[in-house]
């Protein structure tokens, strides 16, 4: 039942690209929208690690490993607010929607434990189901082979890192944080690599 909660709390975080994709907000506003939201997960978590508060459902849908560090909830807010704030929307939302989408189809499929891999079919599945979510705004910015080339490099980087979860100095580095900047970045480099240009890429 953790397992469900967890993915249900990421798939509700598709309510802020909807909005964009809906055209309720502008891009400025969604970044207003993440700040808002990272400072809100922020006094959660102080309340929680500093204070000693431990908020109900913590104990439901957490990990052991975030009982002493900063939670995933907190983690997948600010690496969206990251994107949004250093990559314009054609790369930002796919590596949004990555962590929103396809972290939870890949969740719902096989878990892994820190510091190992998870099946290759997972992570079949995994870069399958990124790819397509990335393919729309990247072949809407670029040509077709480059567009599509730069979905499979975003998607590539966060199958990565949505597939091994590493231990760093004994704290392990959460997928909530990893997926987005791995996305973007992959997404981001291959623009710039193939000529599209880096101010497609940062522009907002």
């Amino acid at each position: 039942m953790s397992e469900l909660g967890r993915r249900g709390v990421h798939a509700s975080g598709i309510g802020i690209p909807a909005l964009y994709l809906l055209g309720m907000v502008d891009w400025p506003q969604v970044r207003l929208l993440l700040v808002g939201l990272s400072v809100a997960v922020s006094a959660l978590e102080f309340v929680r690690l500093v204070l000693g508060y431990e908020w109900p459902l913590f104990d439901t849908l957490a990990r052991e490993y975030e009982r002493e560090n900063v939670a995933g909830y907190a983690l997948y807010a600010y690496s969206q607010t990251a994107v949004a704030f250093v990559f314009g929307p054609a790369v930002a939302l796919p590596a949004m929607l990555m962590l929103i989408v396809g972290d939870p189809v890949s969740g719902y499929l096989g878990s892994n434990d820190a510091g190992t891999a998870k099946q290759a079919g997972v992570l079949a599945v995994m870069f399958l189901v990124c790819f397509a979510l990335a393919a729309p705004f990247t072949t809407a910015i670029a040509s077709l082979p480059v567009g599509l080339a730069a979905a499979a490099v975003g998607a590539a980087g966060a199958t990565l890192a949505d597939g091994v979860t590493p231990v760093v100095a004994g704290y392990v580095v959460d997928d909530n944080a990893s997926i987005p900047p791995a996305a973007a970045l992959g997404i981001a480099l291959t623009l710039v690599v193939t000529g599209t240009g880096l101010p497609v890429a940062l522009g907002g």
